[in-house]
C-alpha cells in the first residue's frame, strides 16, 4: 500500500484499527451514521495493515492535530508560519488544507476566548444583522452571555436573525473578521460556511437566563408565532426529564394524562422510563408498564405528540414557579 495513496475512509478504518475497540468505540460516536457504515465496512473488508500505513496514518493525525493546536493559539497564518518552518512550505500547505477540507478552521475562532462584556462592548454598536452573524458562529455560551447583555429591544431582533439566518458569503464573513481584526488583534480565514438557524439560537436560549428568554419569546411572538412554537418545542424535550429533580417529576406526573404518559414512555429510552417508574408507586408503575406493552405497535407521529403535550405541561408549570427547570446563567438550586 504506497504512501500518499490512502482514501480518508482508509485512514479511519486503519487509525480505529490500531487504537483498539475501546478508545475507538468512543471516537465513532461523533460520527455520523453514514460515516460511521463506510468507516465499518472498511474495517470489515481490512485483514491486513502494512506498518508503513499504521505509520502515515499516525504521523499525519499527529501533525493535524497539532496545526489545530497552532491555529487555536495564534490563527491560520500564525499556523501556518510555525509549520513552513518546521516542515518546509510544501507539506505546510498540505495540511493547512486538510484542515480547510474538514473544516477545524471556524470562523471566528480569534473570538474563543473572548471577555464577554469585552465583545459585547466591541460590537454593540454594530448593525443588528453583523452582531447576529458573530453570534451564530461563536460557542452557545458565549453567544448567550453577549445576547444576554445587549438591550432588551435588541435582543428579539438579533434572536430572530439568527434563527432565520442560512447561508452567508465570504465576502461578507471576511469583511466583518477584517473588523472584528482590528479590534481584537487576531484573524482567522475561512471557506464559505453556513451558520444560524433555529437550533443556534435554542443552543444560545438554554444558555441565558430565564427573564432574557422570556423577553426575547414574548418579542419575537408578536410577528413569529410559529417560530417561537418551533423554539419552545426544542427549548425543553421530553427525554430532558431525566434532568429534574424527583419533587418535580412527582409534580409533573400528577398533571399528565395517564394515556400520553405511557404513550410517551413507548418511545423514550429505558433511563427515562426507569426514572419515571422510580417516582410513582410500585402498583402504578406495573399498570404502567402493563399498559404500555399492551398497546402493541405504534406511529412515531403519536408518540411525538403526547410527548409534547407533557412538554408543555412541563414549560407551564417551570413558568408558574411549581417546578424548575435548570437552566445556563442561573444560580445553583439548593434543596
Amino acid at each position: 500500500m504506497a504512501r500518499g495513496k490512502l482514501t480518508g475512509v482508509k485512514k479511519a478504518a486503519i487509525l480505529l484499527m490500531a487504537l483498539g475497540p475501546d478508545i475507538s468505540a468512543k471516537i465513532l460516536k461523533h460520527f455520523s451514521e453514514s460515516d460511521i457504515e463506510r468507516i465499518s465496512l472498511e474495517i470489515a473488508n481490512t485483514s491486513k495493515i502494512e506498518i508503513s500505513a499504521i505509520n502515515e496514518v499516525f504521523e499525519e493525525f499527529l501533525l493535524v492535530n497539532q496545526a489545530q493546536k497552532y491555529v487555536l493559539d495564534g490563527g491560520l497564518e500564525y499556523a501556518r508560519n510555525l509549520l513552513e518552518r518546521t516542515l518546509g512550505p510544501q507539506k505546510a500547505k498540505e495540511i493547512i488544507k486538510k484542515l480547510k477540507d474538514a473544516s477545524q478552521i471556524k470562523p471566528f475562532m480569534f473570538a474563543r476566548n473572548a471577555d464577554p462584556k469585552q465583545l459585547t462592548n466591541l460590537i454593540a454598536n454594530e448593525h443588528p444583522q453583523t452582531i447576529a452573524l458573530i453570534l451564530s458562529y461563536l460557542d452557545a455560551q458565549l453567544s448567550s452571555q453577549v445576547l444576554s447583555a445587549l438591550p432588551d429591544e435588541q435582543q428579539a431582533d438579533i434572536a430572530q436573525r439568527i434563527a432565520t439566518m442560512e447561508r452567508t458569503s465570504p465576502e461578507v464573513l471576511n469583511e466583518v473578521e477584517k473588523v472584528l481584526k482590528e479590534r481584537l488583534s487576531s484573524v482567522v480565514q475561512h471557506d464559505f460556511a453556513a451558520a444560524g438557524g433555529i437550533q443556534t439560537l435554542v443552543d444560545i436560549l438554554n444558555n441565558v437566563d430565564r427573564g432574557t428568554e422570556k423577553v426575547i419569546l414574548e418579542e419575537l411572538e408578536v410577528d413569529y408565532p410559529d417560530l417561537v412554537d418551533e423554539i419552545r418545542k426544542r427549548l425543553f424535550i421530553f427525554e430532558d426529564v431525566i434532568s429534574l429533580d424527583n419533587a418535580s417529576i412527582q409534580r409533573i406526573i400528577r398533571e399528565v394524562d395517564q394515556k400520553d404518559l405511557a404513550m410517551a414512555l413507548k418511545g423514550s429510552s429505558e433511563e427515562v422510563r426507569e426514572r419515571i417508574f422510580r417516582n410513582v408507586s410500585k402498583r402504578a408503575a406495573e399498570m404502567l408498564k402493563e399498559e404500555i406493552e399492551f398497546m402493541g405497535p405504534v406511529r412515531l407521529r403519536e408518540v411525538e405528540e403526547a410527548q409534547q403535550r407533557i412538554v408543555s405541561i412541563i414549560r407551564k408549570l417551570d413558568e408558574t414557579g411549581e417546578i424548575i427547570i435548570s437552566r445556563g446563567g442561573e444560580d445553583a438550586i439548593i434543596v
